[in-house]
């Protein structure tokens, strides 16, 4: 079973549970990091426990809400090992998995609706990365980090 570690801020919150029952519909266990309440929170602190345990569990998943996905992703994309990429639908997500092999998906609530979260889902869970002509560039990415 596939592994997904799933955070928000205050921003994001009222979609994560949507979230985390759309992730457990398709088979994923899904571990919830915080935030647990509508309280304001600061993001950076969600995004680094999502990108660690992804980091520290390489067959695991994360995904990321804040407002706009733009903090979430800026943050996570600080720790090694991680490739966040924010999104906007089922294209950028489809995108972000089969040409990038990212490992953390990050978008905002007040970006997005339900809908097209369901879409975005759909496409980050069905998509496989494509290797190919692309994993020469994801190993490019991840030499940055040297």
């Amino acid at each position: 079973m596939k592994k997904v570690y799933i955070g928000s801020d205050h921003a994001g919150f009222a979609i994560k549970g949507f979230v985390k029952e759309l992730f457990e519909k398709r088979g994923f266990s899904v571990e919830d990091l915080g935030t647990y309440s509508s309280d304001r929170v600061d993001y950076p602190d969600y995004a680094a426990k999502v990108a660690r345990a992804v980091a520290a569990d390489p067959n695991s998943q994360g995904v990321l809400i804040c407002g706009t996905g733009i903090g979430m992703s800026i943050a996570a994309n600080k720790i090694k090992g991680i490739r966040a990429a924010e999104v906007h639908d089922y294209y950028t997500a489809q995108m972000a998995r089969a040409h990038n092999d990212a490992n953390v998906l990050c978008f905002g609530e007040r970006v997005v609706g339900p809908g097209v979260v369901e879409s975005i889902v759909e496409a980050w869970c069905t998509t496989e990365f494509e290797g190919g002509r692309h994993e020469k560039r994801v190993k490019k990415i991840m030499a940055l980090e040297e």
